[in-house]
C-alpha cells in the first residue's frame, strides 16, 4: 500500500485501529479517510460536510499519499467513520505517536480539564463533551486526554490519562480538582514529581497551610522571589514562598497524627498583589509538592501550568472554534478531539515563525505547505 513519504508515516502510528466497517463493503479504506480528516483539519475546516468540500477540491494532493480510487466519501460516511472508531484506542495511538516527538528531557506536564460547549445532545439527555489533557509546557505539545464520564468528574479521568504518559523525570501540574493521595501516588509511581494546587477540599491540610504563611515560625527556612509584569495599566507583582520543612504536617481527618499527603516535600504560597486604575487587590494560591523546588523553580513551574489555558484552550476555542463544533453523536466528539490534538502537535513547528492561525490558512493555499506539514518536514519559508 502506498504511504506518506516518511521513514514512518503519522498513519502507521494509528495502523492499530479497525475500521467496524464490512471489508468487502468498503469503498473508503480507513487510511484515506483518516488522512483527509487530518489534512482538512489542518487546512482550517470545521465539520464534515466542509472536509468533504476540501477534498474534492484536494483530490491531486491526497493522491500524493494514498490511491483515492474512489474518490472523496460523502459527508455522512465520514461521519459514520469517525464516530465508530474505538476512541480507547484512538487515545492510546495518540499517546504513542506523541512519545516518538518529544525529547529526552524532562518537563512540566500541565493537566487541565476544557469543555467542548455545542457538544451536547439535549434531546437524549447527553451532556457536553469534557476532556481532560496533558501538555508539555516546554514543548507545546499534547500529550493525551481522557473524556471525562458524563456520571463522573475529572477525578476519575485523571488517573486514566497519567496511566498513558511517560512521566520519568516530569513534574506535574495540576489544579486543586486532582489534589488528591491517589493522584499523586501514580505520579511519584511512574517517575515523576507532582505540584498540585492546595484549596478547601482538603480542608485539615489547608487550613495548616493557610496558617504557616501567615505568620511563619522563626525558626523555619522560606525562600522567595518575586517577580513583576506590567501592561495596559496592570501592574502585577507575585511573591513565590516556598518551605521544605514539611514534617510538621499532620491530618486531622481521620484519626491523630495521621500522615501527610504521600511524597509531600514542599509547601509553597504566591501571593498576588494587583495594582488597577488606583484600586489594589491581593489573592493568595497554596501548593503541594513532591519536590523540593527553589522559589525561582517553583515561579518557572506555576507560570508553565497556564500555558495549558493560554497555548492548548485558547488556541482550540480562537483558531479550532471548538466551542462551535456541533458533533453531538458516538464517539464523534471524543475522536475530533484527538483530531485536533495531532493537527496542533503539527502545526506547532518551532521553526515557522508564523501565528497558527496564518500556518492553518497557508496550509489550505499552499499544498506544499501542507505536505510538510503532515509529514513532519521542515516548513517551507
Amino acid at each position: 500500500m502506498s504511504g506518506l513519504p516518511s521513514s514512518r508515516s503519522i498513519l502507521d502510528h494509528f495502523s492499530a485501529l479497525r475500521d467496524h466497517r464490512e471489508q468487502w463493503r468498503v469503498l473508503y479504506p480507513l487510511r484515506e479517510v483518516l488522512l483527509l480528516v487530518l489534512c482538512a483539519t489542518l487546512s482550517g475546516m470545521e465539520d464534515f460536510v466542509e472536509i468533504r468540500l476540501w477534498g474534492q477540491h484536494r483530490l491531486d494532493f491526497l493522491r500524493r499519499f494514498l490511491p483515492f480510487a474512489h474518490g472523496i466519501p460523502a459527508h455522512d460516511t465520514l461521519n459514520d467513520v469517525i464516530n465508530g472508531l474505538d476512541p480507547e484506542l484512538f487515545k492510546t495511538c495518540f499517546a504513542t505517536w506523541v512519545e516518538a516527538l518529544r525529547d529526552e528531557a524532562p518537563d512540566i506536564i500541565a493537566i487541565d480539564g476544557k469543555t467542548s460547549r455545542r457538544s451536547h445532545a439535549r434531546s437524549k439527555g447527553r451532556a457536553p463533551l469534557h476532556m481532560v489533557s496533558a501538555w508539555a509546557s516546554r514543548q507545546r505539545l499534547v500529550l493525551g486526554q481522557e473524556a471525562v464520564d458524563a456520571k463522573s468528574n475529572e477525578i476519575t479521568a485523571i488517573p486514566l490519562l497519567l496511566e498513558r504518559l511517560e512521566l520519568t523525570g516530569a513534574l506535574v501540574t495540576i489544579d486543586a480538582i486532582g489534589t488528591q493521595a491517589a493522584i499523586a501516588e501514580t505520579i511519584v509511581a511512574r517517575g515523576g514529581d507532582y505540584l498540585l494546587a492546595l484549596k478547601g477540599n482538603r480542608p485539615a491540610l489547608f487550613a495548616d497551610v493557610v496558617a504557616f504563611f501567615a505568620d511563619p515560625p522563626t525558626d523555619m527556612t522560606l525562600s522567595a522571589h518575586t517577580t513583576t509584569d506590567a501592561d495596559h495599566g496592570r501592574i502585577e507583582e507575585r511573591r513565590h514562598s516556598v518551605c521544605h520543612n514539611t514534617q510538621w504536617l499532620f491530618s486531622d481527618r481521620r484519626y491523630p497524627d495521621e500522615p501527610h499527603f504521600p511524597h509531600l516535600a514542599m509547601i509553597a504560597m504566591v501571593e498576588n498583589h494587583v495594582e488597577r486604575e488606583g484600586r489594589k487587590s491581593t489573592e493568595r494560591r497554596y501548593y503541594l509538592s513532591s519536590v523540593k523546588l527553589d522559589a525561582q523553580a517553583f515561579a518557572a513551574a506555576v507560570r508553565a501550568h497556564w500555558g495549558i489555558e493560554n497555548r492548548l484552550h485558547w488556541v482550540l476555542d480562537v483558531v479550532f472554534h471548538d466551542d462551535l463544533t456541533r458533533l453531538r453523536t458516538g464517539s464523534g466528539p471524543q475522536n475530533m478531539a484527538v483530531v485536533k490534538h495531532i493537527a496542533m502537535n503539527l502545526v506547532r513547528n518551532p521553526n515557522d515563525k508564523h501565528s497558527l492561525k496564518v500556518r492553518r490558512k497557508r496550509a489550505n493555499l499552499d499544498p506544499d505547505y501542507l505536505e510538510t506539514l503532515v509529514t513532519q518536514q521542515q516548513p517551507l519559508i
